[in-house]
């Protein structure tokens, strides 16, 4: 009988799996079967970006199930991600679950998220093909599964331009992930404690120290300010015998800030240079493990370098044969549908207008994919209350109002309690332009209201007040 109370259970077990379909086969397939009548519509989200998190929480999860495919489980905040370098901020301040932004994915028996990549996407089946990320040497193999949707929205932004320069996957970190930051950390920590072993040569000293930012943008000035308050508030007291080796240069083909107003954008010039920092203006031609070369063919040596030069579409982008939008994202019309197939979207970074629409590019920022993800909610909602929510059965219905983009204004942090506010729609427009400590303020208060949830607010105030009181910490973990 216990034989039979066991079999029993794993048969319940097994039940309750059943809109999974399975493989014996050596290739690992498997995945999501297409919806049936007594389910509701399952709407695929790839990207757990800006885009595809701000989507999910307002899908309602009472018209769809939910189903999220990437490879990270969480949502970075990235506006704050360059304080987490140099320890004003812990890591988990910025990173937030996708479970706790949208519930239903670890509630509801039909939602899901997979830690994966997708791999291809079979518009005319409604079918995506997935891989699952597995790290290091001692993980099992990648299991490939498919997923069928009734809407699929694409949302993997988009990965850092290198312009085709030679070692700068190589020897340049970048600055879009946890990873990357906790990177920079145990890089430039490492090179503080390394300068300091009896020894070392001064030439080697100075190298080691030397941090060199590529890309003069707001995450590339906001990484500069952060490195360079580090250096005038904790390493001259708590590395005082390296306090003159350390320095930072950034380093900017044209005008750092090029989006911001031509005033606020000399007062950051003048205040990182009383900072400290190095501002050169030159393109980089080539990168090698200790120095680069710029393309005057002066060597600039480095012990640390981060390259922030602006983000294009991935290869995976690149080789969907969907239309594309001028700089080869996924075009997209009106209503954020990607012409020429059914029942997909695409929204952040990895998309844009098609030429047809009249419309111009949006930029790459974090409060345009926010945007879009709000407004793709709310007509994913619509659509399914109309009955639209089944796979090619939206065709006839009328989608309303088309996305409008309208632009809230730009911040910058440059270190030293100053920042940038430029609240004007674009380069041309006139508006409201602020500078200094208010600035700073300004930036810190919307930021803090903007990080997600109540959790992580709190988390970010107490160790903003930590760092303020203590400093910041310094371990190397």
């Amino acid at each position: 009988m216990s034989w039979f109370r066991h079999l029993s259970s794993k048969t319940r077990r097994f039940t309750s799996l059943s809109r999974f379909s399975t493989s014996t086969s050596p290739v690992h397939h498997a995945g999501l079967g297409p919806t049936k009548a007594h389910e509701k519509p399952r709407v695929v989200v790839l990207g757990s970006g800006w885009a595809g998190c701000r989507l999910m929480k307002g899908l309602d999860p009472k018209i769809y199930d939910i189903v999220c495919v990437s490879p990270r489980n969480h949502m970075v905040f990235t506006p704050l991600l360059a304080s987490t370098c140099v320890g004003t901020l812990e890591f988990r301040t910025v990173a937030e679950p996708i479970a706790r932004i949208q519930p239903a994915i670890s509630r509801e028996p039909g939602s899901f998220f997979f830690l994966a990549n997708c791999t291809s996407i079979d518009a005319l089946n409604h079918v995506v093909q997935c891989e699952s990320v597995t790290e290091g040497t001692q993980t099992l193999d990648p299991w490939k599964f498919t997923i069928a949707y009734d809407k699929l929205v694409i949302a993997l932004g988009a990965q850092p331009t290198t312009f085709g320069i030679h070692g700068v996957y190589e020897h340049a970190i970048f600055l879009r992930e946890v990873y990357h930051a906790q990177e920079i950390r145990r890089k430039l920590l490492l090179n503080l404690m390394m300068s300091d072993v009896p020894g070392i040569e001064e030439e080697e000293k100075r190298r080691l120290l030397h941090c060199v930012v590529v890309g003069g943008g707001p995450t590339g000035v906001e990484f500069s300010g952060e490195l360079s308050d580090f250096i005038v508030r904790d390493v001259r007291e708590r590395y005082s015998h390296v306090k003159d080796y350390i320095h930072v240069t950034l380093i900017e083909a044209n005008e750092i800030l090029s989006s911001f107003d031509v005033r606020l954008r000399q007062y950051a010039t003048n205040q990182l240079t009383k900072s400290g920092v190095r501002l050169v203006r030159g393109i980089v031609k080539d990168v090698e493990e200790k120095k680069i070369i710029l393309n005057d063919g002066t060597e600039v040596p480095y012990g640390l370098l981060v390259w922030s030069t602006g983000v294009g579409p991935s290869a995976f982008i690149q080789s969907l044969d969907f239309p594309k939008s001028p700089g080869g994202r996924i075009g997209t019309d009106e209503w954020l549908r990607v012409p020429t197939v059914e029942d997909i979207f695409s929204i952040g970074d990895c998309s844009g207008f098609v030429e047809s629409t009249g419309k111009q590019a949006l930029p790459a920022l974090a409060q345009v994919a926010e945007r879009q993800g709000k407004y793709l909610a709310i007509l994913l909602n619509k659509i399914g209350n109309a009955n639209g929510g089944r796979a090619n059965s939206a065709k006839d219905l009328d989608f309303g109002e088309q996305f409008v983009y309208k632009h809230l204004g730009s911040m910058a942090s440059i270190g030293s309690y100053k920042a940038l506010v430029d609240l004007r729609q674009s380069k041309e427009a006139k508006g409201l332009s602020l500078a200094g400590f208010v600035s700073w303020f300004i930036w810190r208060s919307a930021y803090l209201t903007r990080v997600i949830s109540w959790r992580n607010r709190f988390y970010v105030a107490i160790n903003w007040a930590t760092t303020f009181v203590f400093g910041r910490d310094i371990s190397r973990i």
